[in-house]
């Protein structure tokens, strides 16, 4: 297996015939997927998702792929083809249109309506769609495009197969292989085996869960699970899911009904997209089922099932305000149970903790993957990716969408398979790997970071801005006002020394003035009269007091004023 290096240099220019994958996201991290396929000087550049923030992150709302690579080459590019509608694979499209918005854009129906909506909120024009379903062709300059049915966590996922004259490209998009899926719609393991007939020379295969042995449990089997919960509960039952689980919204209704309950949503993004998913028939909702959130109180707790956003902690999620009663009209009461049915992103697990304690903290009580089979991954598992590399027999392989452990994983996976060691490719965003004569290698690196959208903000905050940020929350900060005589250099006024999130007693630094001082009137006799470097002075002598009397490294911001 080739490993990538930091080392690389810039690729050269595409050979003719020949194919360029670039991943600009996706490849060392659980989201921020797009990938950029280049053939013939054209572009096609399949989903475009954001990453969430961690708590290293402080004030950055989402991150996205970074599009510097081909930003000057957006008129190059054919489509942008989506394989299905979560945040980590559609999130990001928005930001891509404000740099060319008549990108045309390639999906399936509830994939382009949940897009639709996100686009309107980002007040911008629709440009071209181009809906298609399984077994669809779609030739779109020189790619030509063929659609597969895979089940997921999502409706109406699908992988998508590109045919140029460098060969056959399949890309699973994120997959699982559950044989009895609730909507019926299974993976399409007769179309994966026609292709691997055809003969399909790099295969970009889902690595979220190569570490796990064996084959993920079907969906179905946590119906039983959820009809205990419900049998056991004899007050309201909230459920957290992601907002785009249709088929674990569904579970929850029909058990709902069976037990007499109404439902109702909590959370914007709930409300609509599980009124999309119904609009399409993708969720069937049984009539006076639904209920206004803001009217649960006209009803019994025993009567009422929440089904809320929030399952991954996200501060501001409705789950998060409930656990912290601080939500407008849910209240968490004692006896209450609240089931996590989704799994933990990496990342993600103190917050969601915290939110488990807080629920805990109000006497309720708390159901999530740890204590009961109310999840299932949405990801195949290392047995399922062994039956698809037997199936399709790839040429070559770049493991996609995961953190390096797991793309190691897949790609020994593929090597049990009797794919060739150096036919495996293991690569991280922006290492570009092409496709020539049959045989996939590095090809060089292209520079591709991190892009931070803060509020309004896209790409004002740096790797530098970020670091500062977690300074300042996890180490306080020291400001330090001096005033120099620009006549004998000598201070004027001050020191005065004021700190926040550190040491709140100003006074405590009384001991270290009297140093300061003495190291400026240093300074000024050896010839120092610049501003910058008196404040550099400042800094040295308070951070080294800082840190060898309270062990803390905070923001220290010096001013000097002449006068």
């Amino acid at each position: 297996m080739s490993h990538p290096h930091p080392e690389l240099s810039a690729p050269g220019p595409l050979p003719p015939r020949g194919l360029r994958v670039t991943p600009l996201g996706g490849l060392g991290e659980i989201g921020r997927n797009m990938t950029v396929f280049e053939y013939d000087g054209r572009l096609l550049i399949v989903d475009c998702g954001v990453l969430f923030p961690e708590d290293h992150h402080p004030g950055v709302d989402l991150i996205l792929p970074d599009f510097e690579p081909i930003r000057d080459r957006l008129a190059d590019v054919e489509a942008l083809v989506l394989t299905h509608g979560h945040e980590d694979h559609i999130g990001a499209v928005p930001f891509l249109l404000r740099e060319r918005g008549d990108i045309p854009l390639v999906g399936s129906q509830l994939t382009l309506a949940l897009l639709t909506s996100k686009l309107r909120e980002h007040r911008l024009k629709e440009t071209v769609h181009h809906q298609v379903r399984e077994g669809d062709r779609l030739s779109l300059g020189p790619f030509d495009l063929e659609f597969v049915a895979v089940n997921h966590s999502i409706p109406d996922a699908l992988a998508v197969a590109i045919r140029t004259g460098a060969g056959l490209v399949l890309h699973t998009g994120d997959f699982k292989m559950d044989q009895l899926p609730l909507d019926g719609r299974i993976t399409d393991l007769r179309a994966l085996a026609r292709l691997g007939e055809e003969g399909v020379d790099l295969f970009l295969v889902d690595s979220t869960n190569a570490e796990v042995p064996g084959f993920n449990t079907l969906e179905r089997d946590i119906t039983p699970v959820l009809e205990r919960v419900f049998h056991q509960s004899s007050q309201r039952v909230i459920v957290a899911c992601f907002a785009s689980h249709v088929h674990r919204v569904q579970q929850v209704m029909d058990v709902a009904v069976a037990n007499g309950r109404k439902v109702a949503y909590v959370g914007r993004s709930m409300i609509r997209n599980m009124g999309i998913a119904r609009d399409l028939g993708h969720l069937q909702v049984p009539p006076d089922t639904l209920v206004d959130s803001k009217e649960i109180g006209d009803y019994p707790p025993e009567e009422i099932v929440l089904i809320s956003t929030g399952s991954q902690g996200e501060p501001l999620s409705a789950l998060s305000r409930i656990a912290q009663r601080n939500h407008n009209f849910v209240h968490i009461e004692e006896g209450d149970t609240v089931v996590l049915a989704s799994s933990l992103i990496p990342g993600n697990e103190n917050a969601v903790y915290r939110v488990i304690n807080g629920l805990s903290r109000w006497g309720a009580n708390v159901v999530h993957k740890g204590n009961a089979l109310v999840h299932v991954s949405g990801h195949a598992s290392a047995g399922e990716l062994l039956y698809c590399y037997n199936i399709v027999r790839p040429r070559n392989v770049l493991p996609v969408h995961g953190e390096v452990r797991h793309m190691i994983a897949n790609g020994a996976l593929a090597r049990q398979t009797g794919v060739p060691a150096d036919r495996v490719v293991l690569a991280e965003d922006g290492v570009v790997v092409d496709l020539l004569d049959g045989v996939a290698s590095v090809a060089g690196k292209v520079d591709c970071g991190y892009v931070f959208v803060d509020g309004a903000s896209v790409g004002d905050v740096t790797e530098a801005s970020l670091k500062d940020r977690r300074i300042l929350g996890e180490e306080g900060f020291i400001s330090v006002m001096v005033v120099i005589d620009s006549v004998t250099g000598k201070v004027a006024g001050g020191p005065e020394i004021h700190a926040r999130g550190f040491l709140e007693d100003d006074s405590t630094f009384d001991e270290i003035i009297p140093e300061v001082v003495q190291a400026l009137d240093r300074a000024v006799a050896d010839g120092v009269s610049d501003s910058h470097q008196l404040q550099q002075t400042i800094r040295r002598v308070v951070g080294r007091w800082v840190s060898n009397r309270h062990r803390r490294r905070p923001m220290i911001i010096p001013v000097v004023v002449e006068a």
